[in-house]
């Protein structure tokens, strides 16, 4: 159970300070140049929650690292539900958290809560879908590699989060970036029908993602000799 809280909690600190800094900070409606702000602040919720619970759960934070550890061989399939519940759990507490922030707001809150998406007028839902999915297997990839067991260092979670601060600068644009579907069932519960009409493809494509990077980390391909 304490495995469990622990994802509980360092999704919760993903989510609420990455999605913070668009519904509080300001930075969504400050794109293109918000963009850095908000890949920063994922970057750093990801590095604060790895150090935090890392030791006690691995720190996935994440449905697709999840199945990407265990498509590796890296955890026991009976854990694999238990994470994902409680990643999910997370988000949505993160989301809840700041619904309950904003409505304190005066003059009230009229925007969403850092939901993801894509404008069907810019970006064909094939573009939403390889980039999430392109991304997600990226961001997997470095996780399995970086936390290795003949490869960890203290650095591994500086790496992991620079990678995402990375990630979002460049997929911002096209999808607000998911890579992850907790980050993206939470906010989605909160900010309308369009968010949660759009939601199917930030579950399947990351998912994808994150199953082929624990398959291509399986076979060994690229752990070196």
């Amino acid at each position: 159970m304490k495995v469990y809280l622990a994802e509980v909690l360092g999704t919760f600190l993903l989510v609420f300070i990455g999605t913070a800094s668009v519904v509080t900070g300001g930075f969504g409606g400050a794109l293109p140049l918000g963009q850095e702000g908000i890949g920063l602040a994922f970057g750093i919720g990801i590095i604060a929650a790895a150090y935090a619970i890392g030791p006690i759960s691995g720190a996935h934070l994440n449905p697709a690292v999840t199945l990407g550890v265990f498509l590796a061989g890296r955890m026991p399939a009976g854990q694999v539900a238990g994470y994902m519940i409680a990643q999910v759990a997370g988000g949505i507490l993160a989301s809840l958290a700041l619904l309950i922030i904003v409505s304190g707001k005066v003059g009230g809150h009229s925007g969403g809560f850092g939901a993801n998406g894509w404008n069907p007028e810019v970006w064909g839902v094939s573009s939403a879908f390889l980039i999430e999915l392109i991304g997600t297997f990226v961001f997997v990839t470095v996780i399995l590699g970086v936390t290795a067991k003949k490869h960890t260092t203290a650095f591994a979670g500086l790496a992991i989060g620079l990678t995402l601060a990375g990630l979002h600068f460049a997929i911002i644009p096209v999808t607000g970036t998911s890579l992850n579907p907790a980050r993206s069932i939470g906010p989605a519960l909160f900010s309308g029908s369009a968010a949660i009409a759009q939601l199917w493809l930030f579950i399947v494509a990351t998912l994808i993602g994150g199953a082929l990077a624990g398959i291509v980390a399986k076979t060994g391909m690229f752990e070196a000799d």
